[in-house]
């Protein structure tokens, strides 16, 4: 996950305090690991989070995307540690393509202030279950207007969930409590795009910082759980 800011100086500042990220050049670290990218914002690279997608050979990566019906939108460029390029599915969703070289990626999950589940945002998945399936291989598992794309190793790799207006992949952050998280971004200069909700097993909440990037904080929800013994009838001892 990458962010492109035209000032990348504040927008450090911010995303320390919400995150507790440390500025490390153009990446921002937690703990000395690498969580998010950090880049100046440019007319070939606009404003916001960009979501990124390891390809092992670029070239032939964007050939398959040409193929199923994907966009180019920007050239292979080097960058630090790696080359990449950026594209747009058919519906609009744009996602970066990152060849890996001395830096592989995020090096922290699973713990607040890292990148959390990522997700495609689509009002139309039959086509980008097509467009998926060709360019990269992935199979939708799809219920009920919510789904998990898997690799071809049948593990899942990020979520679907249905929107409107076109697609887009959804920037998304773990942090401890959620309605914490959406009062400290007001406080800070961001704003909440739409409250705090539970969706299962988590809690999530759209949110903007002062700069006009939006994002997507996720706390998981623990919902306590009572468990009953019927005995019933025992036959007596003996």
């Amino acid at each position: 996950m990458e962010l492109a800011s035209a000032d990348p100086a504040r927008a450090s500042q911010f995303y320390a305090e919400l995150f507790g990220w440390e500025s490390a050049g153009d990446r921002f670290k937690l703990g000395g690991r690498a969580v998010a990218g950090l880049t100046r914002s440019g007319p070939d690279r606009p404003e916001g989070w960009l979501t990124h997608l390891s390809a092992p050979d670029l070239e032939e990566a964007l050939e398959q995307v040409a193929l199923s019906g994907g966009h180019l939108l920007s050239h292979p460029a080097e960058a630090h540690g790696g080359r990449r390029a950026i594209i747009a599915d058919p519906s609009g969703a744009v996602l970066g393509l990152w060849e890996p070289r001395e830096f592989g990626g995020s090096q922290a999950r699973d713990e607040p202030g890292t990148m959390s589940w990522p997700e495609l945002i689509t009002d139309d998945a039959n086509t980008a279950a097509r467009f998926y399936g060709s360019a990269f291989g992935w199979l939708l598992r799809h219920e009920f207007g919510t789904g998990e794309w898997l690799n071809q190793a049948h593990d899942a790799i990020a979520g679907l969930s249905a929107g409107y207006r076109g697609g887009w992949w959804r920037a998304a952050f773990q942090v401890e409590d959620i309605q914490s998280a959406a009062d400290y971004c007001e406080r800070l200069g961001g704003a909440v795009l739409s409250e705090p909700v539970e969706t299962g097993l988590s809690a999530f909440a759209e949110l903007r910082d002062p700069f006009g990037a939006r994002f997507t904080v996720v706390a998981p929800v623990h919902h306590p759980v009572e468990l009953t013994v019927s005995l019933g009838a025992l036959p007596a001892w003996e």
